[in-house]
């Protein structure tokens, strides 16, 4: 399970699980991902939710 961050400096992707992991990053930078990995920790539970009933 995955989720995309989009930018328009670039994207990237975290794996959900086992656990919160960056899978790939094209052109954001070290902030930017941080930023991202902090939303995405902080919203966990909708993003899984979202995933769950889209799939």
């Amino acid at each position: 399970m995955h989720v995309h961050v989009t930018h328009t400096d670039g994207e990237a992707k975290f794996w959900l699980e086992p656990q919160i992991e960056l899978a790939m990053n094209q052109g954001l930078s070290k902030k930017q991902i941080n930023d991202a990995s902090l939303l995405v920790q902080d919203h966990y539970e909708e993003i899984i939710h979202a995933w769950r009933s889209y799939f």
